[in-house]
This record gives structure tokens, C-alpha cells and sequence, in this order.
């Protein structure tokens, strides 16, 4: 691992009513190396911008993961060098759904979070957004 995650945890011990299984942390300390921040993804392509079809929480979430993916892949990591995820979702009873599908991406990674239920996203059909942090070592 790149960098030293501090009092690592699964959210199935944290939230065990909501059926989580992300692996977080409280603190992650980097050293060096160059930082991406990402903008807020949504479920929509990279290339052009389109909305994806579906208004499925968990289908929307893929997207977004793979978008944060594809970013810092393209500036030159992997998903081990995201260091800070937040997650807005406009119906707290799409949190499961989407913590489930974001753990999905977070096997082993152990990034700190933070979740925020907000009234909308800049676009009505939009349920969930995710920005991160990367920390690509030198």
C-alpha cells in the first residue's frame, strides 16, 4: 500500500444493521508524490458528457466508480492511491445501494469518507456524486 492508512476498519462492524462491507479508515498520511482531485463524478460518461440511461442507485454508483478509476488511471495510479472519497446522495434510502457498490471499488484500499444527504445534484436525474483524492507516489 502507498500510503499509511491509520485505524483501518470495515463498516460492517461500524453501520452491521445496514448490510455495509467498505474498508475505510480515520486518517490516511501521504509523503511526496502528486496529487489529483477530482471533480465531483457523476453518472454520466467522461467522453461526451452523456447521462448514463438507468435511475438505479447502485447502476449510477458503478458509473461514478469507474469514472473516479478511469481519472486516476489516466494521471497515472490505481485505486490503492485514493486517499479521500465524499459521497452526496439525494435519498438516504439509497445509502445502502450505494455504500455497497462504491465498497465494491474499495476492496482493500481503506481511504477516509465522508457522506453528506444533500436536496439535489446539479441535475434532477442524478441520485448520487462522489469526488476523491488521489496521492500517486514519486
Amino acid at each position: 500500500m502507498a500510503h499509511h492508512r491509520i485505524r483501518k476498519f470495515n463498516t460492517k462492524e461500524t453501520y452491521p444493521e445496514q448490510k455495509l462491507d467498505n474498508d475505510l479508515c480515520q486518517a490516511v498520511v501521504t509523503q511526496g508524490g502528486k496529487i489529483v482531485w477530482l471533480r465531483g463524478q457523476c453518472p454520466q460518461n467522461l467522453d461526451d458528457a452523456k447521462n448514463i440511461e438507468s435511475h438505479d442507485p447502485v447502476e449510477q454508483t458503478h458509473k461514478v466508480m469507474q469514472n473516479i478509476r478511469q481519472l486516476i488511471e489516466e494521471a497515472g495510479g490505481s485505486m490503492e492511491h485514493l486517499v479521500k472519497v465524499v459521497v452526496y446522495i439525494t435519498d438516504v434510502r439509497h445509502r445502502e445501494a450505494v455504500y455497497r457498490t462504491m465498497g465494491e471499488y474499495l476492496k482493500g484500499v481503506h481511504p477516509v469518507s465522508t457522506g453528506l444527504v444533500v436536496q439535489a445534484l446539479a441535475r434532477p436525474e442524478w441520485l448520487v456524486e462522489i469526488d476523491g483524492t488521489a496521492v500517486i507516489p514519486d
